[in-house]
């Protein structure tokens, strides 16, 4: 930990690529763990193939699994890479989470590859709609456009679908400008988000690894650290505020 802040204190852009292990410490569960979602009900489920077939039963399960509310709130990791852009040495985080944590935080630069909870689209016409008020009242089913009648879909990223091209180029730019490449709590599992790790080192920049468990790519990791991340990185950043010369 001492060695990583010191080189976020010197960096001029540090990257973050934050994955569900960020949240779980906020009440939300991850995917891939031994109390993930996936444990719960089958990954199959949230294929968009799937999703086309089955939209009535799909809604369910995303409203009882993903539906997270108001009452979920950043924990110390959150707030931790919200400081660390304040201090100026956070040029963005680059999120696979939909659930809007970082920008709660105070996080101003956030790229979400999976999109977020925010909003519903018609898979017809491709309005768009307040995911809330498309669950006020909510009853069952796959919800339906005002407009068309044409079946709505949460504005995330299924399995199956590609990722928006627009958000995946800039993800992978701003990825490339970074000295300092942080993954947090993220198994760096899926792609292509886990290529933007190899695009940073390529161009040179420091990987810093910080979860819990193992990932596919801790064989790439400058520096990696095994501890949960709502307390590791609270810790890095107290310590890169030391060596700025700023008081806690």
């Amino acid at each position: 930990m001492e060695e990583v802040a010191e080189i976020l204190a010197r960096s001029r852009c540090t990257v973050a690529l934050t994955g569900a292990g960020i949240s779980t410490a906020s009440g939300i569960r991850d995917f891939r763990g031994p109390q993930g979602i996936w444990r719960i009900i089958d990954p199959e489920k949230f294929e968009i193939s799937y999703f086309l077939d089955h939209p009535d039963e799909v809604w369910e399960l995303f409203v009882r699994y993903f539906n997270l509310g108001s009452e979920v709130s950043p924990n110390p990791a959150h707030n931790s890479l919200a400081e660390l852009e304040r201090l100026g040495k956070l040029c963005a985080v680059i999120t696979q989470n939909i659930d809007g944590l970082h920008q709660k935080a105070g996080s101003k630069k956030v790229i979400e590859l999976h999109g977020n909870l925010e909003s519903a689209v018609c898979l017809s016409c491709r309005r768009t709609y307040s995911l809330r008020q498309v669950l006020h009242g909510y009853s069952g089913g796959a919800p339906r456009c005002k407009m068309c009648g044409g079946i709505l879909k949460p504005d995330v990223i299924f399995f199956g679908e590609p990722l928006k091209s627009e958000v995946l180029e800039k993800a992978a730019e701003i990825a490339r400008m970074s000295d300092v490449f942080l993954a947090i709590g993220t198994s760096l599992a899926v792609s292509p988000a886990n290529q933007l790790p190899v695009l940073a080192k390529m161009r040179g920049a420091k990987l810093v690894i910080i979860n819990e468990g193992a990932t596919e790519e801790d064989d790439l990791g400058d520096y990696i650290i095994r501890e949960r991340v709502e307390i590791a990185l609270p810790l890095i950043v107290g310590k890169v505020k030391e060596r700025l010369g700023i008081n806690q």
